[in-house]
Protein backbone atom coordinates (compact mmCIF):
# COMPACT_ATOMS: atom_id res chain seq x y z
CA UNK A 1 0.00 0.00 0.00
CA UNK A 2 2.95 2.35 0.49
CA UNK A 3 3.75 2.16 -3.20
CA UNK A 4 0.14 2.49 -4.34
CA UNK A 5 -0.65 5.51 -2.17
CA UNK A 6 2.75 7.03 -2.95
CA UNK A 7 2.06 6.90 -6.68
CA UNK A 8 -1.41 8.29 -6.04
CA UNK A 9 0.13 11.25 -4.20
CA UNK A 10 2.74 11.74 -6.92
CA UNK A 11 0.01 12.07 -9.56
CA UNK A 12 -1.59 14.85 -7.50
CA UNK A 13 1.69 16.67 -6.99
CA UNK A 14 2.36 16.62 -10.73
CA UNK A 15 -0.79 18.69 -11.17
CA UNK A 16 0.71 21.31 -8.88
CA UNK A 17 4.00 21.73 -10.76
CA UNK A 18 2.55 24.32 -13.16
CA UNK A 19 0.99 26.31 -10.31
CA UNK A 20 4.28 26.29 -8.41
CA UNK A 21 5.98 27.82 -11.43
CA UNK A 22 4.23 31.09 -10.65
CA UNK A 23 6.33 31.48 -7.50
CA UNK A 24 5.18 33.26 -4.35
CA UNK A 25 2.63 31.64 -2.09
CA UNK A 26 1.79 28.95 -4.66
CA UNK A 27 5.41 27.77 -4.60
CA UNK A 28 5.43 27.71 -0.80
CA UNK A 29 2.25 25.63 -0.71
CA UNK A 30 3.64 23.22 -3.26
CA UNK A 31 6.91 22.96 -1.33
CA UNK A 32 5.02 22.26 1.90
CA UNK A 33 2.99 19.54 0.17
CA UNK A 34 6.12 18.01 -1.34
CA UNK A 35 7.90 18.05 2.03
CA UNK A 36 4.93 16.45 3.76
CA UNK A 37 4.85 13.72 1.12
CA UNK A 38 8.59 13.08 1.44
CA UNK A 39 8.38 12.87 5.25
CA UNK A 40 5.50 10.40 4.98
CA UNK A 41 6.60 8.07 2.19
CA UNK A 42 10.41 7.99 2.14
CA UNK A 43 10.86 6.74 5.74
CA UNK A 44 7.83 4.52 5.21
CA UNK A 45 9.46 2.70 2.30
CA UNK A 46 12.60 2.12 4.36
CA UNK A 47 10.72 0.94 7.45
CA UNK A 48 7.91 -0.93 5.70
CA UNK A 49 5.13 1.09 7.36
CA UNK A 50 3.65 4.59 7.26
CA UNK A 51 4.09 5.59 10.88
CA UNK A 52 1.10 6.92 12.81
CA UNK A 53 2.57 10.33 13.63
CA UNK A 54 3.74 10.93 10.07
CA UNK A 55 0.25 10.09 8.80
CA UNK A 56 -1.38 12.58 11.13
CA UNK A 57 1.13 15.26 10.10
CA UNK A 58 0.31 14.63 6.44
CA UNK A 59 -3.44 14.76 7.11
CA UNK A 60 -3.10 18.07 8.95
CA UNK A 61 -0.67 19.67 6.50
CA UNK A 62 -1.50 18.35 3.02
CA UNK A 63 -5.12 17.44 3.72
CA UNK A 64 -6.19 20.48 5.79
CA UNK A 65 -3.69 23.34 6.07
CA UNK A 66 -2.73 23.61 2.38
CA UNK A 67 -6.33 24.01 1.09
CA UNK A 68 -7.15 26.47 3.90
CA UNK A 69 -4.12 28.65 3.06
CA UNK A 70 -4.83 28.36 -0.66
CA UNK A 71 -8.39 29.57 -0.07
CA UNK A 72 -7.32 32.35 2.28
CA UNK A 73 -4.63 33.73 -0.04
CA UNK A 74 -6.41 33.04 -3.30
CA UNK A 75 -3.30 31.36 -4.75
CA UNK A 76 -5.06 28.22 -5.99
CA UNK A 77 -8.36 27.79 -7.87
CA UNK A 78 -10.33 25.92 -5.20
CA UNK A 79 -13.50 25.97 -7.23
CA UNK A 80 -11.82 24.59 -10.34
CA UNK A 81 -12.40 20.93 -11.10
CA UNK A 82 -9.21 18.91 -10.61
CA UNK A 83 -7.49 21.55 -8.50
CA UNK A 84 -4.22 20.05 -7.25
CA UNK A 85 -4.81 21.51 -3.79
CA UNK A 86 -8.14 19.73 -3.48
CA UNK A 87 -6.77 16.51 -5.02
CA UNK A 88 -4.22 16.30 -2.22
CA UNK A 89 -7.12 15.61 0.12
CA UNK A 90 -7.93 12.37 -1.73
CA UNK A 91 -4.40 11.00 -1.37
CA UNK A 92 -4.35 12.14 2.28
CA UNK A 93 -7.55 10.21 3.08
CA UNK A 94 -6.26 7.19 1.14
CA UNK A 95 -3.02 7.12 3.15
CA UNK A 96 -4.91 7.56 6.43
CA UNK A 97 -7.31 4.72 5.59
CA UNK A 98 -4.42 2.43 4.67
CA UNK A 99 -2.15 3.18 7.61
CA UNK A 100 -4.21 4.23 10.63
CA UNK A 101 -6.39 2.10 12.91
CA UNK A 102 -10.04 2.14 11.88
CA UNK A 103 -11.28 4.69 14.43
CA UNK A 104 -8.33 7.01 13.92
CA UNK A 105 -8.70 6.70 10.14
CA UNK A 106 -12.40 7.58 10.36
CA UNK A 107 -11.55 10.66 12.43
CA UNK A 108 -8.84 11.77 10.00
CA UNK A 109 -11.13 11.31 7.00
CA UNK A 110 -13.95 13.22 8.71
CA UNK A 111 -11.55 16.09 9.46
CA UNK A 112 -10.39 16.33 5.83
CA UNK A 113 -13.98 16.15 4.58
CA UNK A 114 -15.03 18.96 6.95
CA UNK A 115 -12.13 21.22 5.95
CA UNK A 116 -12.65 20.67 2.23
CA UNK A 117 -16.40 21.23 2.57
CA UNK A 118 -15.77 24.57 4.29
CA UNK A 119 -13.24 25.61 1.63
CA UNK A 120 -15.58 24.74 -1.24
CA UNK A 121 -18.49 26.58 0.33
CA UNK A 122 -16.30 29.60 1.07
CA UNK A 123 -15.15 29.63 -2.56
CA UNK A 124 -18.70 29.37 -3.85
CA UNK A 125 -18.09 25.93 -5.33
CA UNK A 126 -21.14 24.19 -3.88
CA UNK A 127 -21.87 22.48 -7.20
CA UNK A 128 -18.43 20.82 -7.25
CA UNK A 129 -18.66 19.83 -3.60
CA UNK A 130 -20.63 16.63 -4.13
CA UNK A 131 -18.19 15.14 -6.62
CA UNK A 132 -15.22 16.19 -4.54
CA UNK A 133 -16.61 14.56 -1.38
CA UNK A 134 -17.23 11.37 -3.34
CA UNK A 135 -13.56 11.45 -4.41
CA UNK A 136 -12.37 11.92 -0.81
CA UNK A 137 -14.49 9.11 0.60
CA UNK A 138 -14.08 6.66 -2.30
CA UNK A 139 -10.29 7.06 -2.25
CA UNK A 140 -10.28 6.24 1.46
CA UNK A 141 -12.66 3.32 1.00
CA UNK A 142 -10.64 1.78 -1.84
CA UNK A 143 -7.42 2.15 0.13
CA UNK A 144 -9.03 0.56 3.19
CA UNK A 145 -10.41 -2.42 1.27
CA UNK A 146 -7.19 -2.99 -0.68
CA UNK A 147 -5.07 -2.61 2.43
CA UNK A 148 -7.11 -5.12 4.42
CA UNK A 149 -7.07 -7.54 1.49
CA UNK A 150 -3.29 -7.35 1.15
CA UNK A 151 -2.91 -7.73 4.90
CA UNK A 152 -5.09 -10.84 4.89
CA UNK A 153 -3.12 -12.28 1.98
CA UNK A 154 0.10 -11.61 3.86
CA UNK A 155 -1.22 -13.37 6.95
CA UNK A 156 -2.28 -16.36 4.88
CA UNK A 157 1.13 -16.46 3.21
CA UNK A 158 2.85 -16.38 6.60
CA UNK A 159 0.61 -19.17 7.84
CA UNK A 160 1.31 -21.24 4.73
CA UNK A 161 5.04 -20.69 5.18
CA UNK A 162 4.80 -21.71 8.84
CA UNK A 163 2.87 -24.86 7.89
CA UNK A 164 5.54 -25.68 5.31
CA UNK A 165 8.28 -25.25 7.92
CA UNK A 166 6.40 -27.50 10.36
CA UNK A 167 5.84 -30.09 7.63
CA UNK A 168 9.52 -30.04 6.72
CA UNK A 169 10.47 -30.45 10.38
CA UNK A 170 8.05 -33.38 10.69
CA UNK A 171 9.49 -34.91 7.51
CA UNK A 172 13.00 -34.57 8.91
CA UNK A 173 11.92 -36.25 12.15
CA UNK A 174 10.29 -39.09 10.21
CA UNK A 175 13.41 -39.50 8.10
CA UNK A 176 15.52 -39.63 11.25
CA UNK A 177 13.25 -42.27 12.76
CA UNK A 178 13.34 -44.33 9.57
CA UNK A 179 17.14 -44.15 9.53
CA UNK A 180 17.27 -45.28 13.16
CA UNK A 181 14.79 -48.09 12.48
CA UNK A 182 16.91 -49.30 9.58
CA UNK A 183 20.07 -49.22 11.66
CA UNK A 184 18.43 -51.11 14.51
CA UNK A 185 16.91 -53.63 12.11
CA UNK A 186 20.23 -54.30 10.40
CA UNK A 187 22.30 -54.56 13.59
CA UNK A 188 20.70 -55.17 16.97
CA UNK A 189 17.56 -56.90 15.68
CA UNK A 190 19.59 -59.20 13.42
CA UNK A 191 21.80 -60.18 16.34
CA UNK A 192 18.86 -60.80 18.68
CA UNK A 193 17.13 -62.87 15.99
CA UNK A 194 20.22 -65.06 15.63
CA UNK A 195 20.27 -65.61 19.41
CA UNK A 196 16.54 -66.33 19.60
CA UNK A 197 16.72 -68.94 16.83
CA UNK A 198 19.83 -70.50 18.38
CA UNK A 199 21.76 -70.16 15.13
CA UNK A 200 25.00 -69.09 16.76
CA UNK A 201 27.01 -69.74 19.89
CA UNK A 202 26.61 -66.56 21.99
CA UNK A 203 30.01 -67.19 23.59
CA UNK A 204 31.92 -67.27 20.29
CA UNK A 205 34.51 -64.43 20.16
CA UNK A 206 33.36 -62.99 16.77
CA UNK A 207 29.77 -62.89 18.00
CA UNK A 208 30.77 -61.25 21.26
CA UNK A 209 32.71 -58.60 19.33
CA UNK A 210 29.63 -57.88 17.23
CA UNK A 211 27.50 -57.58 20.38
CA UNK A 212 30.01 -55.12 21.85
CA UNK A 213 29.88 -52.96 18.71
CA UNK A 214 26.10 -52.88 18.71
CA UNK A 215 25.92 -52.11 22.44
CA UNK A 216 28.20 -49.14 21.81
CA UNK A 217 25.93 -48.02 18.97
CA UNK A 218 22.87 -48.17 21.23
CA UNK A 219 24.59 -46.10 23.89
CA UNK A 220 25.43 -43.40 21.35
CA UNK A 221 21.88 -43.44 20.02
CA UNK A 222 20.35 -43.03 23.48
CA UNK A 223 22.72 -40.20 24.32
CA UNK A 224 22.03 -38.47 20.98
CA UNK A 225 25.73 -38.64 20.22
CA UNK A 226 25.49 -40.98 17.30
CA UNK A 227 27.85 -39.35 14.84
CA UNK A 228 26.64 -39.76 11.28
CA UNK A 229 29.26 -41.32 9.08
CA UNK A 230 29.84 -40.28 5.55
CA UNK A 231 29.61 -36.52 5.75
CA UNK A 232 32.29 -35.96 3.15
CA UNK A 233 35.31 -37.38 1.32
CA UNK A 234 35.61 -40.83 -0.19
CA UNK A 235 35.77 -44.34 1.26
CA UNK A 236 37.25 -47.46 -0.33
CA UNK A 237 34.44 -49.76 -1.41
CA UNK A 238 36.39 -52.80 -0.23
CA UNK A 239 36.49 -51.39 3.30
CA UNK A 240 32.71 -51.19 3.76
CA UNK A 241 32.21 -54.57 2.07
CA UNK A 242 34.70 -56.21 4.42
CA UNK A 243 32.88 -54.66 7.37
CA UNK A 244 29.63 -56.21 6.11
CA UNK A 245 31.34 -59.59 5.68
CA UNK A 246 32.84 -59.42 9.18
CA UNK A 247 29.44 -58.58 10.67
CA UNK A 248 27.83 -61.51 8.84
CA UNK A 249 30.53 -63.92 9.98
CA UNK A 250 29.87 -62.71 13.51
CA UNK A 251 26.38 -64.28 13.36
CA UNK A 252 27.62 -67.58 11.92
CA UNK A 253 27.44 -67.02 8.17
CA UNK A 254 30.27 -68.21 5.94
CA UNK A 255 30.86 -65.67 3.18
CA UNK A 256 32.84 -66.33 0.01
CA UNK A 257 33.89 -62.90 -1.26
CA UNK A 258 35.45 -61.88 -4.56
CA UNK A 259 36.42 -58.30 -5.49
CA UNK A 260 37.66 -56.78 -8.73
CA UNK A 261 38.83 -53.23 -9.45
CA UNK A 262 36.84 -51.68 -6.63
CA UNK A 263 36.67 -47.86 -6.71
CA UNK A 264 36.62 -45.31 -3.93
CA UNK A 265 33.04 -44.17 -3.32
CA UNK A 266 31.55 -40.97 -1.87
CA UNK A 267 31.21 -41.55 1.85
CA UNK A 268 27.36 -41.41 1.94
CA UNK A 269 27.21 -43.89 -0.97
CA UNK A 270 29.70 -46.23 0.69
CA UNK A 271 27.77 -46.11 3.97
CA UNK A 272 24.41 -46.93 2.36
CA UNK A 273 25.91 -49.62 0.11
CA UNK A 274 27.58 -51.29 3.09
CA UNK A 275 24.32 -51.24 5.04
CA UNK A 276 22.41 -52.76 2.10
CA UNK A 277 25.00 -55.55 1.74
CA UNK A 278 24.84 -56.18 5.49
CA UNK A 279 21.07 -56.59 5.31
CA UNK A 280 21.31 -58.90 2.30
CA UNK A 281 23.74 -61.12 4.23
CA UNK A 282 21.51 -60.96 7.32
CA UNK A 283 18.61 -62.21 5.20
CA UNK A 284 20.68 -65.17 4.03
CA UNK A 285 21.49 -66.14 7.62
CA UNK A 286 17.97 -65.69 8.94
CA UNK A 287 15.72 -66.75 6.07
CA UNK A 288 17.56 -68.79 3.43
CA UNK A 289 18.11 -71.93 5.50
CA UNK A 290 21.80 -72.03 4.62
CA UNK A 291 25.00 -70.92 6.32
CA UNK A 292 26.88 -69.96 3.17
CA UNK A 293 26.67 -66.87 0.97
CA UNK A 294 28.63 -65.66 -2.05
CA UNK A 295 29.57 -61.99 -2.38
CA UNK A 296 30.91 -60.56 -5.63
CA UNK A 297 31.81 -56.90 -6.17
CA UNK A 298 33.10 -55.38 -9.41
CA UNK A 299 34.06 -51.82 -10.22
CA UNK A 300 32.34 -50.13 -13.18
CA UNK A 301 34.39 -47.03 -13.82
CA UNK A 302 33.48 -44.77 -10.90
CA UNK A 303 30.55 -47.04 -10.01
CA UNK A 304 30.16 -50.49 -8.56
CA UNK A 305 28.04 -53.64 -8.93
CA UNK A 306 27.60 -56.01 -6.00
CA UNK A 307 25.82 -59.37 -5.90
CA UNK A 308 24.92 -61.46 -2.87
CA UNK A 309 23.87 -65.00 -3.75
CA UNK A 310 22.89 -68.09 -1.79
CA UNK A 311 21.68 -71.59 -2.60
CA UNK A 312 19.04 -71.62 0.11
CA UNK A 313 15.30 -72.19 0.06
CA UNK A 314 14.44 -69.08 -1.98
CA UNK A 315 11.01 -67.45 -2.07
CA UNK A 316 8.35 -66.16 -4.44
CA UNK A 317 9.20 -62.49 -5.06
CA UNK A 318 5.66 -61.82 -6.31
CA UNK A 319 4.22 -62.67 -2.90
CA UNK A 320 6.76 -60.75 -0.82
CA UNK A 321 7.39 -57.68 -2.99
CA UNK A 322 5.79 -55.25 -0.53
CA UNK A 323 6.54 -57.12 2.68
CA UNK A 324 9.39 -56.93 5.15
CA UNK A 325 11.49 -54.07 6.37
CA UNK A 326 14.69 -55.73 5.18
CA UNK A 327 14.03 -55.77 1.43
CA UNK A 328 11.81 -52.70 1.23
CA UNK A 329 13.64 -50.28 3.51
CA UNK A 330 17.13 -51.58 4.24
CA UNK A 331 17.93 -52.56 0.65
CA UNK A 332 15.67 -51.02 -2.01
CA UNK A 333 15.08 -47.64 -0.32
CA UNK A 334 18.71 -47.24 0.71
CA UNK A 335 19.97 -47.80 -2.81
CA UNK A 336 17.33 -45.52 -4.32
CA UNK A 337 18.23 -42.68 -1.95
CA UNK A 338 21.85 -42.64 -3.16
CA UNK A 339 20.92 -42.85 -6.84
CA UNK A 340 21.50 -46.58 -7.09
CA UNK A 341 19.27 -49.57 -7.72
CA UNK A 342 18.58 -52.98 -6.22
CA UNK A 343 17.09 -56.10 -7.78
CA UNK A 344 16.13 -59.39 -6.14
CA UNK A 345 15.81 -62.62 -8.12
CA UNK A 346 14.52 -65.67 -6.30
CA UNK A 347 12.21 -68.63 -6.60
CA UNK A 348 11.21 -71.37 -4.15
CA UNK A 349 13.96 -74.00 -3.95
CA UNK A 350 16.35 -72.08 -6.24
CA UNK A 351 18.14 -69.74 -3.86
CA UNK A 352 18.27 -65.94 -3.99
CA UNK A 353 20.35 -63.39 -5.89
CA UNK A 354 20.48 -59.76 -4.74
CA UNK A 355 22.03 -57.25 -7.16
CA UNK A 356 23.09 -53.78 -6.05
CA UNK A 357 24.26 -51.13 -8.53
CA UNK A 358 25.56 -47.61 -8.10
CA UNK A 359 24.85 -45.49 -9.97
CA UNK A 360 21.61 -47.04 -11.18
Amino acid sequence: MLLATGLYRASHLLNGVAAAGGGGTALLLFGASLASSAVLFLPGWRQGEFGRYRLWCDVLLAGCLVPVLAQATGTAPIAQAGSWVMLLGSSATAAAAAGLPERAAAGAIALVVAVHTACCLQAGAARALGGHLVSLVSSALLAYVLGRYLHRQGVQLDEARERAVRAEAARARRAERVAQHRALHDTVLATLTAIAHQRIDPTAPPFRERCAREASYLRRLIQRLDEEEGQGGEVAAGEVLEQAVTAAEGIGLTVSARYHALPALPAPVASSLGAAVTEALNNVRHHAGTSTAHLTATGRGDGIAVTVADDGCGFDTRLTRAAGTGLRQSIHSRMKEIGGAAAVDSAPGEGTLVELRWPA
